[in-house]
């Protein structure tokens, strides 16, 4: 009997209803775009916060390169140095998707909350002593922790969303999903960059992007709590006791995760992928302004171009991962596409078309890698680990988001002439480096998944 109303209780889950899967969906993707959105509202403001105080019709803060390349860094200094993001994993796997889900955003909000009352106070001249940052400006100090705090709740809000996914379309349209919400996210990405400058310009000053920018994380909150109303249905028709407590996640099952080569594989991809593109578009409107001679006012829409291209080719490349596999092979062939491009931008050509084609070029690689790379994580990781797996993920790819953008900032900062002008050729080469190491471990990703049998060249819909 016990067999009969396991299947009947199945039959009835929501997560078999088209409808209701694609609305709870729906629901943590929005809640994902807005702190993506944040994460990148202050890269196409550098301009404005390395201008002199007083300059750009006052709307300048006088911070230095490297005042700002450590600000970006600050995104991942408390996952990394703090194991935040990893012990985020396992309390997700330990206590469920709604306890860490509302945690995570609400940690979003209070840190957007911080870094907003930093850029709209003026601490005058006062400097504090800041990790791997020495003495910077309080401004910058206070903006860090709040960006610190934000950083930890969206790093395990993503990890919560992931395992969202997993729960609600495995069997179904999973790498299909996934790429839906990568691509909602690359919206927020793509609105940040292209409005972000125009917004902080027209409203008198930075601090007009970055408070829009928490006032959409207060929506996340709200939007996840609806969200749990939905999942606390999913499990009450699944007949599970509490969240995935039935699973039985246990310290002593990390060993699988640690002795698992496919999975450090995929996290060793993750960190120089993702080190080649997002720190890479912290610099990247700055770089269309020296190195391109594009205007400053039109300078942040190129790099949005990335995430716009993301948003239509990370689903329709997940679409293909679901009904042909090859996941395996698509990882691949975006890091090919992300070295090629860093290649091109080190080269001493500057032709803003060739800018813009490249970029196109990179929105390509950004929709391969991540289209089949997250997909492919439940094929060779169980279930009751896979909140601890990807925080293990995302907390070695912090290791790059918090390291590389402060090596990037003062790479330029040695490279500044003394009229201001600043030489890309190193940063650039630098950036075409991890896309060589990015190759190199897709290749291995192929053949681990031929030794044993993960399946990433496998469709994923049964």
């Amino acid at each position: 009997m016990g067999g009969v109303w396991g299947w009947v209780f199945s039959m009835n889950k929501l997560s078999n209803s088209p409808a209701a899967r694609w609305t709870a969906l729906t629901i943590v993707s929005v809640t994902m775009m807005f702190g993506y959105f944040f994460c990148d509202v202050m890269s196409p403001l550098e301009p404005l916060l390395t201008a002199s105080k007083g300059a750009e019709n006052g709307l300048g803060l006088g911070w230095t390169s490297s005042e700002y390349g450590w600000f970006s860094g600050a995104y991942g200094l408390m996952n990394v140095y703090l194991l935040l993001l990893f012990f985020g994993g396992i309390i997700l796997d330990k206590f469920g998707i709604r306890f860490t889900g509302l945690t995570s955003t609400i940690l979003m909000f209070g840190g957007a909350l911080i870094k907003w009352w930093a850029v709209t106070t003026d601490f005058g001249d006062t400097t504090i002593w800041v990790p791997f940052g020495g003495d910077v400006q309080s401004q910058v100090a206070y903006a860090g922790l709040g960006f610190a705090i934000f950083g930890v709740g969206c790093e395990i809000a993503g990890i919560t969303v992931s395992k969202i996914i997993v729960k609600w379309f495995t069997g179904h349209e999973l790498a299909l999903a996934m790429g839906l919400q990568v691509a909602l996210a690359r919206i927020g990405t793509a609105l940040a960059l292209a409005a972000s400058l125009p917004l902080a310009k027209a409203m008198g000053g930075v601090s007009a992007s970055v408070g829009l920018g928490a006032v959409c994380l207060c929506i996340g909150v709200i939007a996840y709590l609806v969200y749990n109303v939905m999942d606390r249905k999913e499990d009450a028709a699944s007949a599970e006791v509490s969240e995935e407590s039935e699973e039985g996640f246990k310290f002593a099952d990390l060993k699988i995760l640690f002795l698992n080569p496919g999975f450090w594989c995929i996290t060793f991809l993750c960190l120089m992928f993702y080190a080649g593109v997002f720190p890479f578009l912290k610099f990247a409107t700055k770089l269309m302004v020296f190195k391109y001679g594009v205007d400053q006012e039109l300078a942040g829409l190129i790099p949005a171009m990335l995430p716009f291209g993301t948003i239509f080719l990370t689903p329709f490349f997940g679409s293909i991962y679901d009904k042909y596999g090859k996941g395996a092979t698509l990882m691949l062939a975006g890091s090919i596409l992300l070295t090629i491009v860093h290649v091109t931008f080190a080269l001493p050509v500057n032709n803003w078309v060739l800018a813009i084609a490249v970029m196109i070029v990179l929105g390509i690689a950004f929709g391969l890698v991540p289209s089949a790379m997250w997909p492919s994580v439940p094929k060779i990781i169980p279930m009751k680990l896979l909140g601890t797996a990807y925080a293990l993920i995302f907390y070695i790819q912090n290791i790059g988001l918090s390291m590389v953008p402060m090596w990037i900032g003062s790479v330029n900062e040695a490279n500044t002439d003394a009229s201001g002008f600043i030489d890309y050729t190193q940063s650039m080469t630098i950036f075409a480096g991890f896309g060589v190491f990015a190759i190199i471990i897709s290749v291995m990703i192929i053949a681990l998944d031929k030794k044993n049998g993960y399946g990433l060249q496998k469709p994923n819909v049964k």
